[in-house]
């Protein structure tokens, strides 16, 4: 596709979809890359948030899988694809089908979705595939199923303009999908209103019309009381429900046997009687009314109930298949739909249908065999549970990273140091799960991929190649296909482009298909490769007309007798209760510029600014009992392991409760992992894993010594367990923190290891009474490493001396300056970065307000914070809030 502006794709980090015009610069040679949004995408009309704006920072090899390898051995494709072949295939004759399994990722196109799942569950026999989308979307998933007969996402993002009102039930908008915040930002100017339900005081929350922060897992309790506020008030729709409802006199009879006042379910819920009440009056006098629910309502032992009493809520009221109304599941990863409508879960087949004889005869008549698995498989907990016992022998690992994200993770990483047989399929080289690998095979990445993606409205966009494939890196689909040659069954992977694959996928998907499944691609099963090429974004179902926005306009649902059901569900704490010994809620999540694992956006040092660190938020009383300090390190422990990070005291975080961020690796702070924390309690009926509460207890680490490390190139941790370390990337240089409880031999040891092998002139200083040493290694007058410890005293900031590895030689005033670790005349550490776009820092955006801006719109035409991706704007509007809060409490 041609086009100035540069080659439209797909961004492939959220599920917002955004449209992105990508310019290849200086011939791709050095893999320079130009981003900017698609004005024509309609998903997001040309805004993209700071991860998507810095794409171009982390399309460089560095870090790359680039020749398939067997141990530390590089083999050739043949070899490896051969290797894979066999394993798999001695594996099914001894044990059994059900012996291997598949483990994918959001982050794998359609196109590769399909062929893997037509692999496993078509021709392997088992159901024994399943995404980390489980962690993600499950509870969602069965929630649509049980609610609408099959998996069907109601509304599109017009909704959102539309909407008068907009609910986020646990649902951080603002950090998790900020183009399409920004889109409802837009929509309160013309009187929108937006209610927030969450424990913590998000960056949405803090910007809402109402927040409502509920205990801990109360959200089905919140959500049944609203159905039984509307049901008093007479705001039920009678007719919608007589006409296109089932269920709902179950539901009103469960209802009727718990305390349904506001004042009974404001107690329960934790919070105040006038802002429930308030909630309540919003939601029912208010018709256009759309509920956006995310990880904070699915990441649950509940998750399944918390998305049917928000969906209840909505069928009653007939707020569904309209303009501006709906409950909206907003998925977390860009292709968690296209893994959902494949088959890419372990306990679907592919095109929306399930394990009955009729659907299982169908898919098998179209792939041409004999049979297709008979029954699910398991789901991403109860599987790498199977490794651990033994029952799955051989495992294929594809573009994801559960030794970091599974739940219990020290659990996992056993069951794949034990495994007779683990293949890793990925575009990096060294992620905490390659580690694992017998086979590691190089996948594209970003830029490089071809083929499509679902969003969360059901549109479908094209990504597309903007580099030649690197090494030996191969498409997903194709290293599949190859594999599944290889084991004799040639016939049924014998694409040659991703184009054949999809039209594959879209006949299946029209396959005997008279109406009675929505998801239909029928119209897109004949496009030759130019028409493939050139696809613009469609939303399933595909129409002679293009596709269909909204669904359930006309009333009529998946189900056998077309009307939707409503589900009583009932409110239930959570899996695991704290306890004196365990007493704060665990909540863990994402933050603004970062994503999952940090495979990408770890490479790209604007993206880890404005959180450089891994840490624990918790409440300024629950600090204060526990001796906790902000900035400080502080160990955060459960039943399943313990990790240490630096505290943050904010009274945005509940009492009670505390939360961490899910990002940070082995290669980036192995003592900031959070997911190792959490306990594997799971929905019983989606699988989906409780990462929003695991009991906990926080005490200060109290280490007796500290420093950092800076040098051009990264350092591996050093095999000190006991040793806090952190890795944090800079634009000229890596900046290692860490932190030690020894005495002087663990000091030396570590300089040791760092400084061994270097040359050229050396500078130090060192003070054994305060144990304090600084050493800076130069060479040819170019600062090349520092290294500075203190076990009493206070460490420099680190701004300007990273600056200084890009400086080039050094001045005499540099070098006077160097160990003291200050520039002349800058006394203090820079302040918190607030806009990564454009370097604007909290100092910056505090003088404009002084200077009497009182928007965020004339804070960013003062400072231009918030005025290229616009991420920072709901942090600019807190800091505003926050200020005038002040102004007014200072004038009383």
């Amino acid at each position: 596709m041609t086009d100035p502006r540069g080659r439209a794709t797909t961004c492939p980090y959220c599920g917002v979809g955004c449209g992105v015009a990508a310019v290849a610069e200086n011939g791709a040679v050095d893999r320079s890359l130009a981003v900017s949004g698609d004005p024509d995408h309609p998903a997001n009309f040309g805004r993209l948030c700071s991860k998507g704006a810095a794409l171009g920072q982390t399309v460089g090899l560095e870090e790359r899988l680039l020749s398939p390898m067997i141990g530390d051995q590089v083999v050739s494709w043949d070899r490896a694809t051969r290797a894979v072949a066999r394993r798999f295939k001695e594996t099914i004759a001894r044990h059994g089908p059900d012996s291997v399994a598949f483990y994918v990722s959001g982050q794998l196109l359609t196109e590769d979705y399909y062929a893997v799942n037509k692999l496993m569950k078509g021709f392997i026999g088992s159901g024994n595939i399943d995404t980390n989308s489980r962690l993600c979307m499950a509870s969602a998933v069965v929630a649509h199923k049980l609610a609408f007969g099959a998996d069907l996402v109601p509304g599109c993002y017009e909704d959102l303009d539309l909407a008068d009102l907009i609910v986020f039930s646990g649902h951080n908008a603002a950090w998790t999908h900020p183009v399409l915040f920004r889109r409802m930002e837009q929509a309160r100017a013309r009187g929108q209103r937006h209610v927030v339900i969450d424990p913590r005081r998000t960056d949405t929350a803090e910007v809402a019309d109402l927040h409502l922060p509920i205990a801990p897992q109360t959200d089905v309790r919140l959500w049944n009381g609203l159905l039984a506020d509307l049901i008093r008030r007479g705001a039920v729709d009678r007719t919608y429900v007589s006409r296109h409802v089932a269920g709902f006199a179950a539901v009103e009879a469960q209802l009727s046997r718990d305390d349904q006042s506001t004042f009974a379910v404001a107690a329960d819920c934790g919070v105040a009687l006038p802002d429930l009440e308030r909630f309540f009056e919003m939601f029912a006098e208010t018709q256009k009314t759309v509920s956006l629910f995310s990880m904070g309502a699915n990441q649950s032992a509940q998750g399944v109930s918390k998305g049917l009493a928000i969906i209840n809520a909505h069928l009653a009221t007939g707020r569904i298949g309209k303009p501006g109304a709906c409950p909206f599941s907003i998925t977390g990863q860009p292709n968690a739909m296209g893994g959902r409508e494949t088959g890419g879960m372990a306990t679907t087949l592919a095109g929306h249908m399930d394990f009955d004889a009729e659907s299982r005869a169908r898919v098998a008549r179209f792939w041409g065999v004999e049979a297709v698995a008979e029954r699910p498989g398991l789901n991403a907990v109860d599987m790498f549970d199977a490794v651990a016992d033994g029952r799955i022998k051989a495992i294929w690992i594809m573009a994801t990273n559960p030794a970091v994200s599974l739940p219990n993770a020290a659990r996992v990483r056993k069951a794949l140091a034990d495994c007779p047989f683990v293949v890793v399929s990925d575009c990096m080289a060294d992620t905490d799960t390659m580690a694992y690998a017998h086979v590691k095979l190089p996948a594209l990445a970003w830029g490089e991929k071809d083929g499509t993606v679902t969003n969360s409205e059901r549109r479908i966009s094209r990504q597309r190649p903007l580099f030649d494939p690197p090494g030996a890196a191969r498409a997903d689909w194709r290293i599949v296909a190859d594999v599944g040659a290889a084991m004799g069954f040639g016939d049924g992977f014998s694409w040659r482009s991703p184009a054949w694959v999809f039209r594959e996928w879209a006949r299946l998907t029209a396959y005997q298909n008279e109406g009675g499944r929505m998801l239909n691609l029928g119209p897109l099963a004949a496009m030759g490769n130019e028409a493939y090429e050139a696809l613009r974004p469609v939303q399933w179902p595909v129409t002679g007309a293009g596709g269909l926005a909204r669904l359930f306009e006309d009333g009529r649902f998946q189900t056998p007798d077309g009307r939707a059901k409503m589900v009583p569900v009932e409110a239930k704490g959570p899996a695991q209760a704290t306890d004196i010994v365990f007493p704060l809620a665990l909540n863990s999540g994402r933050v603004r510029d970062h994503w999952h694992t940090m495979t990408r956006t770890g490479l790209s040092a604007d993206l880890c600014r404005h959180t450089p660190e891994p840490y624990v938020e918790i409440h300024p009383a629950d600090a204060e009992a526990l001796g906790v300090i902000e900035g400080a390190l502080t160990r955060v422990q459960t039943v399943q392991d313990e990790a240490v990070v630096i505290a943050r005291v904010t009274d945005r975080q509940r009492q009670g409760a505390i939360f961490m961020p899910m990002h940070w690796t082995d290669a980036y702070a192995p003592s900031g992992r959070v997911n190792g924390l959490v306990a594997p309690n799971v929905d019983a009926r989606s699988g989906q894993p409780e990462f929003k509460h695991t009991p906990s207890r926080v005490r200060p680490y109290r280490e007796t010594w500290r420093g950092f490390y800076l040098a051009r190139q990264k350092v591996e941790p050093p095999p000190h367990h006991a040793l806090i370390w952190r890795r944090i990337p800079q634009k000229d240089c890596q900046l290692h923190e860490f932190a030690g409880r020894g005495g002087g031999e663990e000091r030396e040891a570590l300089r040791k290891a760092m400084l061994s092998k270097t040359t050229g002139e050396v500078i130090g200083f060192e003070d054994a009474g305060a144990g304090t040493l600084r050493e800076a290694h130069l060479e040819d007058g170019r600062l090349e490493r520092l290294f500075f410890t203190t076990s009493t005293g206070a460490l420099p900031p680190r701004d300007w001396l990273c600056e200084l590895f890009g400086a080039g030689r050094l001045s005499a005033e540099q070098r006077a300056s160097l160990l003291i670790g200050r520039q002349p005349g800058r006394s203090a550490a820079l302040a918190p970065l607030i806009c990564t776009c454009r370097n604007v820092r909290l100092d910056a955006i505090a003088k404009a307000m002084e200077a009497g801006a009182v928007t965020v719109d004339a804070v960013s035409e003062a400072t231009s914070a918030g005025s290229v991706c616009g991420s920072c704007r709901p942090e600019i509007g807190r800091l505003l809030k926050q200020a005038s809060c002040s102004e007014t409490r200072h004038a009383a």
